[in-house]
């Protein structure tokens, strides 16, 4: 398909001044003006639709800078604090529901199974986000973050899914025995750049996206958008997969996944971009202490202004109370975002907070 539109271009007319009168030479004139400029805006917008993440080499980095990172007598009490948790365990995990299938299977609605992992029917398509069904967010099954509660609706119960998308390789969001589970029933997967590897080696077909690119999956898009986290699953090689957000975009709904993100002005850029968003789905927990997790997580009150900034239609509340990752107690995110949300004058039926388990029309 042609990248230019099939329309008369005045400045050809430049080449036959003959077969003009004085009054088409006119209104040219005036056009040529107008028309340079709507190519700039088209360009520019272009432009920033498809600038790509930044890169330092052949790491990926965040337009913000590097990650503040505090000293070792704020990160080394902290890792002790969170080995010992791991060991024993704490009270907060998230209420879960019994899944009701044929609500489920609705067109449109979003099912929160846990953490970050959403089951999400739109515009005639269904697709996970972030999906981890393990016990264990973790390199192996006997140590690391256990499961507070178990997934609202288990593998062996989901409908056909026609997607997945995975926002970065942290072992809470792409958990290689989840992709692999959905890999044998042909599932696809949609991931940021360089996060190709851990998808094929667990037997998935992949497509790698950049910030600002997009591919067509059915009859909805799917636009990889710019988060602020970061990437690694060792001490080594952090950086070198790209993190991000999904907009997926449909004839009738827009839904937006933040994946793991700081508070930045990418959500204004969103609304601009894209226009209303009709769910967000944004973070809400992780974010203690402050001096480690603030850039790369939003905490509840940095949610609600997240959302006030995308204007979205509705927002959905996930990771808090599946897995015990920082300090602050699991059951506290949800209670201070629905206080930050009626302080904004978002109430319940914008500002959602579900079961695990539970199913939401919008």
């Amino acid at each position: 398909m042609s990248r230019h539109p099939a329309t008369r271009n005045p400045g050809a007319l430049r080449h036959r001044p003959d077969c003009l009168s004085s009054a088409d030479r006119h209104n040219v004139d005036r056009v040529r003006p107008l028309a340079f400029l709507g190519a700039l805006v088209m360009a520019c917008s272009s432009l920033a639709a498809h600038a790509g993440a930044p890169r330092d080499g052949d790491v990926f980095t965040n337009p913000a800078g590097s990650r503040p990172w505090p000293g070792p007598d704020v990160t080394l009490p902290f890792f002790a604090r969170k080995t010992w948790t791991s060991l024993v365990g704490r009270d907060g995990a998230a209420p879960r529901v019994p899944y009701d299938r044929a609500a489920m299977l609705e067109n449109p609605s979003l099912t929160w199974i846990g953490h970050s992992t959403l089951l999400v029917r739109m515009d005639g398509v269904t697709f996970l986000t972030d999906p981890i069904f393990s016990e264990r967010a973790s390199p192996v099954s006997f140590a690391g973050p256990k499961r507070l509660v178990p997934p609202g609706v288990p593998l062996d119960a989901l409908p056909p899914i026609d997607f997945v998308t995975l926002s970065h390789d942290h072992y809470d969001h792409t958990d290689l025995a989840s992709i692999e589970a959905l890999a044998r029933h042909g599932t696809r997967f949609v991931a940021g750049l360089e996060m190709g590897d851990l998808v094929r080696a667990a037997g998935g077909e992949v497509v790698e996206l950049d910030w600002g690119e997009s591919v067509q999956m059915g009859a909805v898009r799917v636009h990889c958008v710019p988060a602020q986290h970061f990437s690694g699953r060792s001490i080594v090689g952090n950086g070198r997969r790209l993190w991000a957000g999904w907009v997926v975009e449909g004839p009738t709904r827009r839904f937006y996944h933040a994946g793991d993100t700081g508070y930045f002005d990418g959500f204004r850029a969103l609304r601009e971009r894209f226009g209303q968003i009709d769910v967000a789905a944004l973070p809400i927990g992780a974010y203690e202490p402050a001096e480690i997790m603030r850039f790369v997580h939003l905490d509840p009150e940095e949610a609600v202004r997240a959302a006030l900034d995308l204007g979205a239609r509705h927002t959905v509340a996930m990771h808090w109370g599946t897995f015990d990752l920082t300090d602050e107690p699991p059951d506290e995110p949800p209670r201070r975002f629905r206080a930050a949300a009626e302080a904004a004058h978002l109430g319940p039926d914008r500002a959602w907070v579900l079961a695990v388990g539970e199913t939401r029309r919008w």
